[in-house]
């Protein structure tokens, strides 16, 4: 079992200690997004070589294993120059990630919660961003990691299927699976059924899992919480990764720094 965490939950830190600190914490792994997680990365535009190749060794020197490369654009935007920024910036972490060595250069598709007029017309240039950046990944000898959310173009079961069946290239394109960002009524899906329609697809794709939980408040609003008090029924999707032989990293996301420990252990708990 790989135990992780996205990193910038704990704020940014420098290289070194950033990498410390999460091995201090329990980790194997993590999920970084450079920008957010580094002290010495303000934008993409201050990644350089040089500190490509500190963070992986810093890391490695840890013994945290970078999961995903996080690099989470505005791919499925219509408009052309937002949505082809997006695509550039991506395909450059891909080749970045030669030198970084993540298992993963991760994105969702899309930036704003969607309509379901805007999910439609967002659908099509989603398509094609994620067909390129798969081409970019082939190119660069990557994994280019999807990531569903139910308020964004790639929303759904069918959706995900037609980009699989649109982009076939099971070496290349691969999914984050996170339970959080796909369940929309908690209170009306059987989820043993609804987690197993899901992995009956994705299954073989899933390279991370995101974990995380929540509630929704009065007024159905999200609201983070500890895993296992919230409404996510982990059970059918923990069963799904016990009957898997791969070691697939278990990525904590919406951490409190104060309750790390008791996280890691829940995630022990519900995945051991």
């Amino acid at each position: 079992m790989k135990l992780g965490v996205r990193a910038h939950d704990y704020g940014k830190h420098r290289i070194h200690d950033l990498a410390q600190l999460l091995a201090e914490r329990g980790y194997d792994c993590c999920q970084l997004a450079l920008p957010k997680a580094f002290l010495e990365i303000d934008s993409y535009e201050d990644i350089s070589l040089p500190l490509l190749e500190k963070i992986r060794r810093e890391f490695e020197e840890a013994k945290i294993e970078i999961s995903v490369f996080g690099a989470y654009m505005d791919l499925g935007n219509p408009d052309e120059q937002i949505r082809t920024q997006a695509v550039k910036t991506f395909c450059q972490c891909l080749e970045w990630n030669q030198v970084l060595g993540a298992g993963l250069v991760g994105s969702e598709t899309a930036y704003p919660h969607l309509s379901a007029e805007g999910k439609r017309i967002w659908k099509p240039c989603m398509l094609e961003s994620v067909r390129q950046i798969v081409e970019a990944a082939n190119r660069y000898g990557q994994k280019a990691a999807i990531e569903p959310v139910y308020w964004h173009p790639l929303e759904n079961v069918d959706r995900v299927r037609e980009l699989l069946e649109t982009i076939q290239d099971p070496e290349h394109l691969k999914i984050i699976f996170d339970a959080s960002n796909l369940l929309e009524f908690p209170d009306q899906t059987d989820q043993k059924l609804y987690w197993k329609d899901w992995l009956d697809l994705v299954g073989p794709y899933v390279e991370a899992l995101h974990i995380k939980d929540f509630v929704l408040d009065e007024q159905r609003q999200y609201q983070g919480c500890l895993i296992g008090q919230g409404v996510i029924d982990y059970r059918p999707i923990a069963d799904w990764y016990r009957a898997q032989k791969r070691d697939i990293p278990l990525l904590r996301e919406e951490m409190q720094p104060t309750n790390d420990r008791r996280d890691l252990s829940a995630m022990r708990s519900i995945f051991g």
